[in-house]
């Protein structure tokens, strides 16, 4: 073959490869406008594998696409996505969340079985049509605290707000409520270091008190006791409240809230006593008494991150004993230079020091999966990051296992069952901390890590979290539930 034919080929084959780029490019768009219609017209959210869509870029889209194949070792096609995604605009359907990768990916299997894309989604959706619950009464929710957690909330429920379904951010309450300290507050919400910027527009009318967020306005509370308020004087009526302080953790002082006006429910962001401590995905449809129980804790984010592999561990193998050791990001709670402080080492400076510390994650599993009382230990390190942790979880098993067979469990459990929003399943040899910052799930399970023992009864897993992004959306996922304004969903 001459030099010039090898330059023709070349030049068709990058031509070829860029058309087909580009028709992908143009099918990602036309998803785009069709996920855009589906969220407000329809209360209709679409994920890829559980992987958000609304607020994507075209780029993202396809990213997305690729990047699915690595654990579902299916190719899922942008042409099938959005042309199925494109036959439930036709459809009366009820609020949901729905997973049109999953689809795909049986389109591709069963279409065989049909006359066409809209015959199949007819049946696969058939209890999502034209059901008696047309719509979700939204339910109001207060911000007690604008922390870290509490600033990630305000933005997540924010940007799922759509036409106003689901969670509604009406108050927040800090201490302090000068003009220049609400403008300090909105200058955190919109710019974050960790984060990024948030992609919307916040404004305050500090005569007001209030704060405007993407059209939405949030009041701005302030009071010393949680029992002074009354949040109906506010137009705030039957709400559901957040506590992100730290400062309230049992039954009785969470209890103050309930004295207030207008709030009937309160979740804490922090391990609870006398209280439920729920992960949600694992105990919260046993351990929760929706009418009845009206303060819950969400646990803390080391918890919701070990659990979910933990339970897939323990129903598949058995669990005779562990300890599970967490690499966890600096908090607030340390000292940014060398100081006192209550707690042995933490008074060290934390941006330049690993600190061993203890944490209650080892007792606080038990409360979730009791089977496990007594069998483990933990402890912490926390390390000069600002966000992103780690735990090793080193146990020993009741069965014979490999590293292809632990694996495998986890793979299935990030793409079925009840832990498909809990677990992702990374393939990724390359991951460091950075990279799991603002991932939708509370466990990030680094499959190429694993390590089983040449017995096959000692396994170390490792188990990657944002301890901020991460957790915020256990939190908002356990108030969907609580507040009884999930929407119908197809995993």
């Amino acid at each position: 073959m001459s030099t010039n034919q090898t330059t023709i080929e070349g030049s068709n084959s990058f031509e070829t490869n860029l058309y087909k780029w580009v028709e992908q490019e143009k099918k990602a768009v036309d998803l785009m406008n069709t996920i855009g219609h589906l969220i407000y017209d329809k209360a209709v959210e679409l994920v890829l594998f559980r992987h958000h869509l609304v607020d994507s870029s075209v780029s993202e889209i396809l990213k997305k696409h690729k990047n699915v194949q690595n654990y579902t070792n299916l190719p899922v096609s942008i042409f099938d996505t959005a042309d199925l995604a494109k036959e439930l605009l036709n459809l009366d359907i009820t609020p949901s969340k729905i997973d049109i990768g999953k689809l795909a990916n049986e389109w591709k299997e069963e279409q065989g079985n049909y006359d066409s894309k809209s015959a199949f989604i007819n049946d696969k959706l058939n209890d999502f049509i034209a059901v008696e619950r047309k719509s979700l009464e939204p339910k109001d929710v207060i911000l007690y605290g604008f922390g870290r957690i509490g600033r990630i909330a305000a933005r997540e429920m924010i940007k799922q707000s759509g036409k106003g379904q689901q969670l509604r951010l009406r108050a927040i309450v800090t201490r302090g409520d000068d003009a220049t300290a609400m403008r300090k507050r909105a200058s955190l919400l919109s710019n974050d270091s960790v984060h990024g910027a948030f992609h919307g527009h916040v404004d305050v009318d500090t005569d007001k008190k209030c704060m405007s967020i993407n059209g939405q306005d949030v009041h701005l509370i302030h009071a010393k006791q949680p029992e002074d308020i009354d949040y109906t004087a506010y137009g705030i009526q039957n709400a559901l409240l957040i506590d992100n302080t730290g400062v309230f953790k049992d039954k009785v002082a969470l209890g103050r809230h309930l004295q207030s006006k207008g709030v009937s429910k309160v979740i804490l962001t922090a391990p609870g006593k006398e209280v439920p401590n729920i992960v949600y995905g694992v105990n919260h449809k046993n351990d929760i008494n929706i009418e009845n129980d009206d303060i819950i804790s969400a646990a803390s984010c080391t918890t919701n991150a070990i659990v979910p592999v933990l339970k897939v561990i323990e129903d598949q193998l058995g669990i005779e004993k562990g300890h599970i050791e967490t690499v966890h990001a600096y908090t607030n709670d340390q000292n940014l230079l060398d100081n006192m402080h209550k707690k042995t080492r933490r008074g060290r400076s934390a941006a330049i020091n690993m600190v061993i510390t203890e944490t209650g994650a080892g007792k606080a599993v038990t409360k979730v999966i009791p089977s496990l009382e007594n069998k483990l230990t933990a402890n912490a390190v926390r390390v000069p990051t600002p966000n992103g942790s780690l735990a090793i979880m080193n146990l020993t098993v009741k069965k014979d296992t490999s590293v292809e067979n632990i694996n495998q469990l986890l793979r299935k459990a990030a793409l079925e069952g009840d832990l498909v929003n809990q677990i992702h399943y990374s393939t990724d040899a390359e991951t460091v901390s950075s990279d799991i910052i603002g991932n939708q799930c509370c466990s990030v399970f680094d499959s190429p890590a694993t390590i089983v023992s040449n017995d096959g009864r000692n396994i170390v897993l490792y188990v990657w979290y944002d301890n901020e992004f991460g957790y915020t959306k256990q939190v908002i996922r356990l108030a969907k539930y609580i507040a009884q304004v999930r929407r119908q969903i197809y995993y």
